[in-house]
């Protein structure tokens, strides 16, 4: 359920946390953790609330979404994983995708494409497809790219959450030819 500021504040109590505070608390808690597992609970709780409109304006403000995107050049597949769904979720908001584009992040996801983990693989279709734009085709659609999109539509068989998020994008943003 989404939250607006009333019913934030009801869920808070008078004693409670305010948002911003607890997210700049997580994000404190990531920089400072030495243990992978710590790592992985941090940034799933940071994506979880990046689907959230509420939470878009202190995510951007924390500097979150550059987080996660971190989080994306990280040998851990968890946290890889959690870290492109939370960007995944983020970038239903426009400000929140050009922050992505603006922070060179397209190549990143483009990488979670290749990913063996299928989560990772859906909230890199997913999160492409939101930020494919006029501005930024040309660094999307990049022959490989179409290709690898393109045998993700194909691959029903295997999975078919793959093949409609891939067929969705292709629909959207790759001409017909």
């Amino acid at each position: 359920m989404f939250t607006n500021s009333q019913r934030q504040e009801e869920r808070t109590g008078k004693y409670g946390t305010p948002r911003v505070e607890y997210l700049q608390e997580l994000v404190t808690q990531f920089q400072n953790a030495s243990s992978e597992e710590t790592k992985e609970k941090i940034v799933a709780n940071l994506a979880n609330f990046a689907y959230d409109p509420y939470n878009f304006t202190f995510l951007r403000q924390l500097n979150v979404i550059e987080l996660l995107l971190d989080c994306l050049t990280e040998p851990n597949e968890k946290i890889v994983e959690f870290g492109i769904g939370g960007i995944c979720n983020a970038c239903a908001d426009p400000a929140n995708a050009a922050l992505v584009t603006q922070s060179d992040g397209i190549p990143l996801i483009v990488q979670c494409l290749s990913s063996p983990v299928r989560s990772t693989v859906n909230y890199a279709l997913g999160t492409l497809y939101y930020l494919c734009n006029a501005s930024n085709k040309e660094e999307i659609l990049k022959p490989d790219v179409i290709v690898a999109i393109k045998s993700y539509a194909a691959a029903s068989e295997v999975s078919t959450t793959f093949s409609n998020l891939a067929q969705a994008f292709l629909d959207k943003h790759v001409p017909q030819t």
